[in-house]
């Protein structure tokens, strides 16, 4: 199997042999000038270690000096005739300079056949059109080369070029290759064997320009345009050219095609097309490519079954299928693939057993299956050649596999997400010497053990999961090279092992993360290591204060201790750690103030402090956050008024600040553009006066019309590390978001004391979920503005004085789940049609002069009533006593009477006297009073 690994990079080899340093009697001096010129121009540099190219690097120009002819010259070969310079091969010699830029001195050797700059400049240069006089170049290779700028069109008069390859990376610019320079160079050099142009944008390079490629059916050899942003549809022909050994169109998400399903016999052996949009099945035809070794369809749109013949590819040594969406069993057949080293089918629907066969392959390097649907129970391996082995997220089951422990060249292991049951004794592992990576995690049925009193080491051991796996103890091995351990979710109870505290702070030199959270764990916390960069011990029965020892902790990024018993005060240090961009200490039992010294140009992402004990006032120093995205005070008992000063924080998103003691009127600072990215504003229950914050409403820009598409993540945080969450009043219920959803718009103002009406410009965004001003004095009408709340799905403004009618306009909230206008001084009809047919009457009382569906009072009735009785004697100051009274006893008697009633109040015992002589009702309701008659004609 080796002579095929090595198949692979022959060519390059050969080329670097063909063009080794040549010592020829004597160099043309004008050529040796222009070298000496060169190697003055650019400067040797420290090799980077971004690339794996070169295995070792060489200055090569240091053997070039005055002395001695050019031609023994390391990375020089010249012409044996004339003495020319026909080679220049700087491969793997690290220089900086513009080494193709306008003042090369490259471009005067006219005699170059061969220019090779191999991860030779590692800083950004152009390339200029000078490069097309060099007419008798065959071979250009300027792999790795920072290119700035893009490629010039003159390349395309190299007619005599055989081998292009200008594989680039830039940080800075991606150079372009447009469809033009592209179309001339095809045309112009008929005897290209290979290109590579990975790394160009050749965006604009469409179809048809592709199809240039089969002009070079007699030539081309090696077709490599990985990442070149192509997009459009790949021309299905390329496949079937007659001499094409590897064509590699990686990484270029936006090209669609499909494989041949006839006439393909070519000696294609290695195909790959990971991570395109590539589509339909795997055909029956690829079969036909007998000199196949490295099959690489990974990150695409496949589907339908792996075809049985694919099987029949016998010199296959790396199939690459994961992540597309195949589905149907893996056929049996695979174990005729007896020199396969890589087998990736992960991501896909693939569902039946694992074919035993998997487990004899006897070269196999990397088994990867995961994130299938598979079933059935893990077999016994026969091979001691697998490294990598990943089985998880899948449904297999059964009795943890005992020949795990006979893989001694296992590096990686993943098992995790799987319904394994039986008690594992962790000590095991420690006979894999070579066990890096070990994931249990997420196996309910599975009993891992630590047993702490045997000690044992596992020596190479960096990356522990065993989440949610019934771990009833902590480890106390050695592991000198430790880096994350996760033991979260388990049934760990009792304070710290000693010697776990000392691995802590002696043994795991080089461990940074920790997540011991959802345990029984009690005692105080432990001390940390200083290299530690991630700790999390939410959710455990933890007491006692957070010690200044945790100061040492200085580059920690996260620190979550959450959902404990905590006690004391916070330490002050934490909020002058430069790197710490996640602060979670809700729901602990701290007291005292919040951190004063938050320094400039912290890294604070989200502080959750809410559901302690701290007081006021909010430190002004919180303004030096300025990536700041989360902040939570909510539960606690701050005293102050509204921090205006925040609206200048450019990425808040969530703000709550609810249930404390702040007070007054909110007003802005008049920042031009304040919370601009603001998504949660929870200021309820406080003591907050005056009008609702306008002057914010109206640059809620975040809450407008905004396409959530374009917002990167669903979720707020880090998805691996650390979750967002927060509590909200939600449709009418208290409910904890153990994830905050970036397209959660939310404005909570209720229970406070604002006054006013309610702002118009609430209708301008758009993007609103939910909306509570419930609890309030706010006054005047429900403005028409709300109806342009389409994706609204809480509205509450009960608890307040509303008058009017309820506007049409809010029949077209489409997806309005709860309404709640109770307790106001709504009337008329209530609107139907919509998500109003669904609300019942829990949404409307307290509303006396309303009626309609779903209430029992009927808008006729009202109408009647509303015929017969006299205007509201509270609003308008003259009563209905005056008017009966007055009706009985003659004008003069009854306005005396009336203006009697008017000012000194209402004489109960003349009011029963009219109940009597007119025979009519007092009804009492919310205030107001109604005349009925009984029975009078």
């Amino acid at each position: 199997m080796g002579w095929i690994l090595v198949s692979y990079f022959i060519i390059f080899q050969s080329l670097l042999l063909h063009f080794s340093s040549y010592h020829c009697l004597s160099c043309n001096p004008d050529d040796k000038s222009v070298l000496l010129q060169f190697k003055n121009s650019v400067a040797v540099v420290e090799p980077s270690t971004s690339f794996d190219t070169c295995h070792s690097y060489a200055q090569k120009t240091a053997s070039w000096n005055n002395e001695t002819d050019c031609c023994g010259w390391d990375g020089v070969r010249c012409d044996s005739e004339l003495g020319h310079v026909i080679g220049l091969n700087l491969s793997c010699s690290p220089l900086k300079g513009e080494l193709l830029g306008p003042n090369s001195s490259i471009f005067k050797l006219r005699h170059l056949q061969l220019l090779n700059l191999l991860s030779g400049d590692l800083y950004p240069s152009p390339i200029h059109s000078a490069i097309g006089d060099l007419v008798s170049l065959t071979d250009l290779t300027l792999y790795y080369l920072r290119i700035s700028g893009d490629v010039p069109s003159t390349i395309s008069h190299l007619s005599k070029l055989k081998y292009l390859d200008l594989t680039v990376v830039s940080l800075d610019s991606t150079p372009r290759l447009d469809s033009y320079t592209w179309n001339k160079l095809i045309h112009n050099a008929t005897n290209l064997r290979k290109i590579s142009l990975s790394g160009l944008n050749m965006s604009s390079v469409g179809e048809s320009s592709l199809s240039l490629l089969t002009n070079l059916s007699s030539s081309l050899l090696y077709l490599h345009l990985n990442d070149t942003k192509l997009q459009g549809k790949w021309p299905t022909d390329i496949f079937r050219l007659p001499n094409l050994k590897e064509i590699s169109i990686s990484a270029n998400e936006n090209l669609r095609g499909e494989l041949p399903n006839s006439n393909w016999t070519s000696p294609l052996e290695a195909l790959s097309i990971d991570q395109t949009n590539f589509s339909g099945n795997i055909p029956d035809s690829i079969a036909h490519l007998k000199y196949l070794y490295k099959l690489s369809l990974s990150k695409s749109n496949f589907d339908g079954f792996i075809p049985p013949s694919l099987f029949d590819l016998t010199d296959l040594i790396f199939l690459l299928l994961m992540e597309n969406k195949l589905v149907g069993p893996i056929p049996t057949q695979i174990t005729k693939l007896s020199e396969l080293f890589m087998l990736s089918l992960t991501g896909n629907m693939l569902n039946g057993s694992i074919p035993l066969g998997c487990y004899s392959l006897p070269y196999l390097f990397l088994l990867d299956l995961s994130n299938n649907q598979l079933t059935g129970t893990i077999g016994e391996f026969s091979t001691n050649l697998l490294e990598f082995w990943s089985f998880s997220n899948n449904k297999l089951q059964g009795n943890f596999p005992n020949s795990i422990f006979q893989l001694q060249n296992l590096v990686h292991l993943n098992l995790s997400s799987l319904e394994l049951d039986g008690v594992v004794d962790f000590h095991r592992f420690s006979n894999l010497t070579a066990l890096r990576d070990l994931d249990l995690s997420s196996n309910s049925l599975l009993s891992v053990n630590f047993e702490n009193d045997v000690h044992y080491t596992l020596h190479n051991l960096s990356f522990l999961y065993l989440s949610s796996c019934n771990v009833s103890s902590l480890p106390t091995f050695s592991a000198p090279h430790l880096v994350d351990l996760d033991i979260s979710h388990n049934i760990i109870h009792g304070s710290f092992p000693k010697r776990f505290q000392e691995n802590l702070l002696h043994f795991w030199k080089e461990i940074s993360y920790i997540d011991l959270s959802f345990n029984k764990l009690q005692g105080r916390l432990p001390i940390l290591p200083n290299g530690i960069r991630y700790f999390s011990m939410s959710n455990n029965e933890l007491s006692g204060d957070i010690s200044l020892a945790m100061c040492n902790a200085s580059i920690l990024s996260i620190l979550n201790l959450a959902h404990n018993n905590l006690t004391g005060i916070i330490p002050q240090c934490l909020g002058t750690f430069s790197s710490l961009w996640a602060l979670d200490l809700q729901d602990n039992n701290l007291y005292g103030s919040i951190p004063d010294n938050f320094s400039e140009g912290n890294a604070f992402k989200t502080l959750k402090l809410n559901g302690n004990h701290l007081k006021g006032p909010l430190p002004q120093t919180l303004n030096h956050c300025t990536k700041l995205e989360v902040l939570d005070l909510g539960n606690n008992d701050i005293e102050d008024t509204f921090p205006s000063w925040l609206e200048t924080l450019p990425t808040l998103q969530v703000l709550s600040l609810k249930s404390n003691k702040f007070h007054g009127n909110i007003t802005s600072l008049g920042t031009k553009l304040s919370f601009p990215r603001l998504r949660i504003f929870d200021i309820s229950n406080n003591h907050f006066t005056g009008p609702l914050p306008t002057s914010y409403i109206v640059n809620f820009q975040e809450m407008m019309n905004v396409d959530h598409s374009q917002t990167g993540s669903i979720y707020l945080g880090n998805r691996r590390t650390y979750n967002d969450s927060i509590v909200l009043v939600m449709k009418g219920l208290q409910r904890e978001l153990t994830r905050i959803f970036t397209t959660w718009i939310v404005i909570d103002v209720s229970n406070n004391m604002f006054e006013g009406e309610v702002p118009k410009a609430i209708g301008e965004l758009k993007s609103l979920n939910g909306l509570n001003i419930s609890h309030n004095k706010i006054t005047g009408t429900i403005p028409l503005s709300l109806g342009n709340l389409r994706k609204l799905e809480w509205l509450d403004l009960s608890w307040n004085q509303l008058k009017g009618e309820i506007p049409m306009a809010l029949t077209n909230l489409n997806f309005l789940a709860v309404l709640n206008l109770s307790q106001n001084q709504l009337e008329g009809v209530i609107p139907t049609g919509g998500q109003f047919n669904t609300f019942d009457n829990m949404s409307y009382v307290g509303n006396p002069m309303l009626c309609g569906f779903p209430l029992s009072r009927s808008c006729k009735e009202n109408k009647e009533r509303s015929q017969g009785s006299a205007l509201d004697e509270e609003e308008s100051g003259f009563g209905w006593k005056a008017v009966v009274i007055g009706y009985a006893c003659g004008m003069i008697f009854g306005i005396i009477l009336g203006y009697s009633v008017f000012f000194a109040g209402k004489p109960q015992w003349l009011a029963r006297q009219v109940e009597v002589v007119f025979n009519v009702r007092l009804l009492r309701t919310n205030n107001r009073k109604r005349v009925i008659r009984l029975g009078r004609n």
